[in-house]
C-alpha cells in the first residue's frame, strides 16, 4: 500500500498506512508531550497531555490515539493546543501531592519535567485530594496510590507484557485507585515482584523499597564484615546514574565505588554465575544421560521462579534445582569465605548490587540460608546504588579504575553474559559443548540467542546428539513456551528471564528503560565479555580452586546442600 502523506505544523511529511500522528511527529523530528503514553503498550489517549490540532475535526484529538489520513493537516502548537495541555496538567498535579523535594522520582519524575517544559508555575485547581495509604506489605515494592496519576502504563506492563494481571484500576470515578482485586495488600497477590511497573511509573505511585539505611546502618559498625556483589548488568548501567551513556562498561570505576562507600570486600556475582554454569550444566548432562525430567529450564531469575510457582505449579519438576549466582554467592560467602578468611559467620553482612526488585524478595525466601544463616542480608537495585554514591559525594567519572577482591571476584565472559537474555543459555552451551564432546568449541559467540526477540530457538550437536534450546524474555513469551513444551514441543534446555531483555532490563534499572537503551546496555555486555581474558565457565580458576579444597565436584553433597534447593506451589490470586 502505497504512503500517506501530511502536513504537520506546515512540514510535508510522509509515512506508512497505520502510523499515527504522534508517531509521524516524531519521524519528523517533532515532539509532542505525552505522559500516558507507551509505545505498542500503552497508546490509550488517557492523560491527553499529546493533544495536537486536526483540521477539520471539530475538538483537539490525541495524537498517541488518532491514525494520519491522506491528506491530513496537523498543528501541534498553537495558542489552544498549548492552553488545553497546560490545563490538563495542572488539573493531573491538582490530584498530586506536592512532595517534589522529597520523593523518591525527584528530579526523574516525568511529571515534574513536564510541568517544568509546559511552564506551569502554580496549581490553580484546588479541592478534594485522594487519600489512599502507601502500601508496604511487598518486600519488593511500595505502592503509593497518592502519586498515581490513573495513566495506566503500569497495569499495561503487567498485563500485556508479563501476563501476570496483579494490578489493575479499582472503584470508578474520584475514587479510582490501580490497586490489586479487591484492594488486598500487593504481597498477597501473584505478584512476581519483577519491578516493571516501577520502570515505566512516570512519578513514584510504585517504587523500589528503598533499604540503603539499612546498608548505611551496617557500613558504620565495626563489628561487621561487610562484603558486597555486584550483578553483571550493574556495571553497564551504574554509569547513567552519573549522567554517562546506556552500555559504557564501568566495572572497574563499579568496584572503586564500592570501596569508597566502605566495603569491606568488593565481589563479582559473575564468580557465581561461572559456578552455576558449572552445577547447572552438570545437571543437565545428569538429565540427559539418566532420563530425568526435560526440559531443564534455568532457575536465575526469581521474578520468573515466583511466576511459576504461581501460574504453572505443575512444571515445578522442569526447573534446574540451582540457586540463582546471588545466592549461591551469599551461601559461599557464609561458609567458604569466612572459612578461609578466617572470620566468624555471625559477623559478615552480605550486600547484593542488582538490577532487580525481585532479588529482594528471593534474599528473604526460607529456602536460603542452608549455611546456617540467611544467604544474602540486604539487596539494592542500580538506582539504590546510585542515590548511596551521589549521597556520599563520590565523583563516579573521577575514579580511577579497581579490581575486585579475590577469590569470589575472579570471574569470566561466560559470567559476563549473564547479564542478557539469552546470556545464560550460551554460557551454559560453551561449557557444555566441550565437557561433553572434550573438543575446544570452534566458535565462542552463539548468536543464535542473542537479540531481544521475544523467543529464540537453537540447535547444538554434542557429540551426535542434537541438544535442542529455547530461550524467552519476559513473562509474557515465558507463557508461549511453557504452553509449547505441554503441547508436547521436544526441548532439552530452556533459559527464561523475567524481565524484558534480561538483567539488563530488571525493575531496579535506571529510568528510563526502553528498547534503545536495552539495545546499548545488551552491547556493552558483550562487549565486555570479548574483553575477558577467560570467557569458558570451566576454565575460571578460582571456581576449579573452590571445587578441588571445598566443594568437591558439581553434583556433590556439598554443593547440592549449599547450591541448590526447591520450590513451591503457590496460591494464584
Amino acid at each position: 500500500m502505497s504512503s500517506i502523506n501530511l502536513t504537520i505544523d506546515n512540514m510535508q511529511v510522509q509515512v506508512e498506512p497505520g502510523t499515527t500522528v504522534l508517531q509521524a511527529a516524531r519521524q519528523a523530528g517533532i515532539k509532542i508531550p505525552t505522559l500516558c503514553y507507551l509505545e505498542e503498550i500503552n497508546e490509550i489517549g488517557a492523560c491527553r497531555i499529546c493533544l495536537v490540532e486536526v483540521q477539520g475535526a471539530r475538538t483537539l484529538q490525541a495524537s498517541c490515539v488518532t491514525p494520519v489520513s491522506e491528506g491530513m493537516v496537523v498543528r501541534t502548537n498553537t495558542t489552544q493546543v498549548r492552553q488545553v495541555r497546560k490545563m490538563n496538567l495542572e488539573l493531573i498535579m491538582s490530584n498530586h501531592p506536592q512532595e517534589c523535594l522529597t520523593c523518591p522520582r525527584s528530579t526523574n519524575c516525568e511529571l515534574q519535567q513536564l510541568a517544568s517544559e509546559l511552564g506551569i508555575t502554580e496549581i490553580k485547581f484546588a479541592g478534594e485530594m485522594s487519600s489512599y495509604e502507601p502500601d508496604y506489605s511487598s518486600a519488593s515494592l511500595v505502592r503509593d496510590p497518592r502519586k498515581c496519576i490513573l495513566c495506566r502504563r503500569c497495569t499495561s506492563v503487567c498485563e500485556n507484557v508479563q501476563k501476570v494481571n496483579a494490578i489493575g484500576p479499582q472503584e470508578r470515578g474520584f475514587n479510582t485507585i490501580v490497586a490489586p482485586a479487591f484492594l488486598e495488600p500487593l504481597g498477597e497477590v501473584s505478584c512476581v515482584n519483577c519491578g516493571q511497573c516501577a520502570l515505566v511509573c512516570p512519578t513514584a505511585a510504585i517504587h523500589e523499597k528503598d533499604q540503603t539505611a539499612e546498608v548505611w546502618k551496617v557500613l558504620a559498625d565495626p563489628k561487621k564484615h561487610v562484603v558486597v556483589q555486584t550483578a553483571p548488568a550493574v556495571r553497564v548501567s551504574i554509569g547513567e546514574m552519573f549522567g554517562l551513556q546506556p552500555g559504557s562498561v564501568e566495572t572497574g570505576r563499579l568496584v572503586a565505588a564500592l570501596r569508597k562507600l566502605g566495603f569491606d570486600r568488593v565481589f563479582d556475582t559473575d564468580f557465581t554465575a561461572d559456578l552455576t554454569i558449572m552445577e547447572e550444566g552438570n545437571e543437565l548432562l545428569q538429565r540427559i544421560k539418566e532420563g530425568g525430567k526435560l526440559p531443564l529450564v534455568t532457575s536465575c531469575s526469581p521474578g520468573w521462579i515466583k511466576y511459576i510457582e504461581h501460574f504453572y505449579p505443575e512444571m515445578l519438576p522442569h526447573l534446574s534445582t540451582c540457586k540463582s549466582p546471588q545466592q549461591m554467592f551469599g551461601a559461599l560467602a557464609k561458609s567458604y569465605y569466612v572459612e578461609q578468611a578466617g572470620i566468624d559467620a555471625a559477623d559478615i553482612f552480605v550486600v547484593s548490587i542488582m538490577p532487580c526488585t525481585a532479588k529482594k524478595f528471593e534474599a528473604g525466601r526460607h529456602e536460603m540460608a542452608d549455611s546456617g544463616h540467611q544467604d544474602v542480608d540486604v539487596v539494592l537495585t542500580t538506582r539504590e546504588l546510585g542515590k548511596m554514591l551521589r549521597e556520599a559525594g563520590i565523583e563516579f567519572s573521577a575514579l580511577a579504575e579497581e579490581e575486585y577482591d579475590a577469590p569470589l571476584g575472579m570471574s569470566t565472559g561466560a559470567g559476563v553474559i549473564f547479564g542478557s537474555t539469552g546470556g545464560v543459555m550460551e554460557a551454559a552451551l560453551r561449557t557444555a559443548y566441550e565437557l561433553v564432546t572434550g573438543e575446544t568449541l570452534p566458535a565462542l559467540d552463539f548468536h543464535a540467542v542473542r537479540g531481544l526477540e521475544g523467543v529464540k530457538e537453537a540447535s547444538v550437536n554434542l557429540n551426535g546428539t542434537t541438544l535442542n534450546a529455547v530461550v524467552a524474555h519476559g513473562l509474557g513469551n515465558a507463557m508461549d513456551v511453557l504452553e509449547r513444551v505441554k503441547a508436547g514441543h521436544q526441548y532439552h534446555f530452556i533459559e527464561i528471564m523475567c524481565c524484558p531483555g534480561g538483567c539488563i532490563g530488571g525493575g531496579g534499572q535506571p529510568i528510563p528503560t526502553n528498547r534503545e537503551v536495552r539495545e546499548k546496555r545488551m552491547a556493552g555486555i558483550y562487549n565486555a565479555d570479548q574483553g575477558m581474558v577467560i570467557r569458558k565457565s570451566h576454565e575460571n580458576p578460582a571456581v576449579q580452586a573452590l571445587y578441588k579444597d571445598f566443594l568437591g565436584e558439581p553434583l556433590g553433597h556439598k554443593s547440592h546442600q549449599l547450591l541448590h534447593t526447591h520450590y513451591m506451589p503457590r496460591n494464584r490470586h
